[in-house]
């Protein structure tokens, strides 16, 4: 049994080499690849990606693996765990052929380096036939999976296990319900707060400064984080000594790299604190899409946005912009933070408004996924309901259909992990406050409590504990989305005075 295990876990740090070389090339070509390299890089990552998946389907491993899920029973807790995810992730990629796979993988490439040049070129006829092919193959491999059940249900699973297209109605429903006349009021009174020094030039110098000081704050170890420019920030890990963030910078817009920055620096710290006993296993990352953004979004959030934080860091951001934000007082940039006006961009979208940007794309996603919407009506339904839901109108493809790099990807059935972990966030929150004083923390700009008790009780276990363990254990109760409501409510009620 003994051998067994170091065969298994030998096998685990190739797999990981692998993961770690796919990895790298991927954020090179984000971050630095010269445009005209998309082909070759593609052809690359098909036969990097053809043995990978000779690796996680090779019948020795599958052996290994079914001989320790026979004694589970004998095997240690981590160990355990990772028989379990890797039959799963064994099991979704072996029942794809392998041709199919090798050429999923080139189309990923090409369609991601297509889509960065349709959106700046507002050019969604060039994207339209890689989207084509990325649904097809994606509604091809859910049921090549799990043939009898809702393709849509299966790629959600994915994303965030246990979730389900009814689960998420249910959820959406509710906020609707009780998040609409909210906004509806907000945006009566959107005069009320001026945010427009916020969109004066700020030179781009000046924030990459603002960018490590917010990392300083944020107590994340830049000698095992790095921060890149791209033109979708994103967070990477290859292992918890190598995270790397990135974040795009607009002169006009300080606001955007700031929260982008605190965003994505959440992601790093959970990434930064998994357990050492986990470095190349495959349980060494965050346990779920929701429960990681839950942690780029309490930061960015419900840290980032509060009254403590701004007030700590604004000193800062007067130090290095002292004739942009002459006149303005902390309190100012506090309010012009968390202004809430319905918005076209879910990346810029405030905080309030930010979940009906993730319902659009939910509905969207359901119909193509589904048959009952096509390619090539999308950008249409997109501007329908971005008029619907937020009441405003879609002036072209760049700041609709185009904005997001998720589906260039193949990514569909990730965008509601959005949302479901603002709403996790809200719920950790209200269990933290039970031990630590948060705000007093916060306003003192002492988040090394904070990040202490996150990490022990949610980072330190990786992919150890599900997501309904993990809330259990951490919060006492299941997934309860009126912390979530209840934090809105009552944040934007006392800003506006409503």
């Amino acid at each position: 049994m003994q051998k067994l295990i170091e065969e298994f876990k030998t096998y685990l740090h190739k797999m990981h080499a692998y993961e770690h070389a796919l990895g790298v090339m991927t954020y090179d070509f984000e971050t630095a690849m010269p445009k005209g390299a998309a082909e070759d890089f593609a052809k690359t990552m098909g036969i990097l990606g053809e043995e990978y998946y000779r690796l996680q389907t090779a019948p020795e491993f599958k052996a290994m693996i079914k001989a320790l899920d026979e004694r589970k029973g004998e095997l240690d807790l981590v160990t355990r765990r990772e028989v379990e995810v890797l039959s799963e992730d064994i099991a979704r990629t072996d029942c794809i052929p392998l041709q199919e796979y090798v050429d999923y993988q080139m189309e990923q490439s090409l369609a991601s380096s297509v889509w960065h040049e349709a959106k700046v070129n507002n050019d969604y006829a060039a994207f339209k036939p890689h989207l084509e092919k990325l649904i097809e193959y994606n509604r091809r491999f859910a049921l090549y999976y799990a043939p009898d059940k809702d393709p849509y249900d299966t790629m959600l699973d994915q994303y965030e296990k246990g979730m389900t297209r009814s689960m998420l109605d249910d959820y959406f429903t509710r906020l609707r319900r009780d998040l609409l006349p909210l906004v509806e009021k907000t945006s009566a009174r959107r005069d009320a707060i001026d945010d427009g020094f916020l969109f004066r030039n700020y030179p781009l110098e000046g924030q990459r400064a603002l960018s490590d000081a917010i990392m300083q704050v944020m107590c994340i170890d830049r000698r095992h984080c790095s921060i890149g420019e791209v033109e979708h920030p994103f967070t990477t890990e290859f292992n918890k000594h190598d995270v790397r963030i990135t974040t795009h910078y607009y002169e006009n817009a300080v606001a955007s790299s700031f929260y982008s920055v605190v965003h994505e620096g959440g992601h790093a710290l959970y990434e930064l604190h998994t357990g050492d006993e986990l470095i190349g296993s495959p349980l060494a990352t965050g346990t779920s899409m929701g429960v990681h953004e839950s942690q780029s979004r309490l930061f960015e959030n419900i840290i980032g946005r509060s009254e403590g934080f701004t007030a700590h860091v604004f000193p800062t951001m007067r130090r290095l912009f002292p004739e942009q934000l002459s006149g303005v007082t902390a309190r100012d940039f506090y309010r012009a933070v968390n202004k809430s006006v319905p918005s076209l961009v879910r990346t810029e979208a405030d905080e309030l408004t930010y979940s009906f940007h993730i319902m659009i794309r939910y509905e969207l996603e359901k119909q193509l996924i589904a048959g009952t919407l096509s390619v090539d009506a999308l950008p249409r339904a997109w501007n329908a309901l971005y008029k619907e839901y937020l009441g405003v109108d879609v002036p072209d493809d760049t700041h609709g259909v185009l904005q997001d790099s998720h589906w260039s990807g193949g990514s569909f059935g990730y965008f509601p992990s959005y949302s479901i972990g603002s709403a996790y966030g809200a719920q950790f929150m209200h269990a933290m406050r039970k031990d630590l004083d948060v705000d007093a923390l916060v306003a003192a700009g002492d988040l090394a409590p904070i990040i202490d008790w996150l990490t022990e009780k949610i980072y330190r276990f990786g992919r150890i504990k599900n997501p309904e363990q993990l809330l259990m254990d951490v919060c006492g109760e299941p997934f309860d989305p009126k912390y979530y409501v209840d934090y809105l409510t009552d944040k934007f009620t006392a800003i506006y005075g409503l």
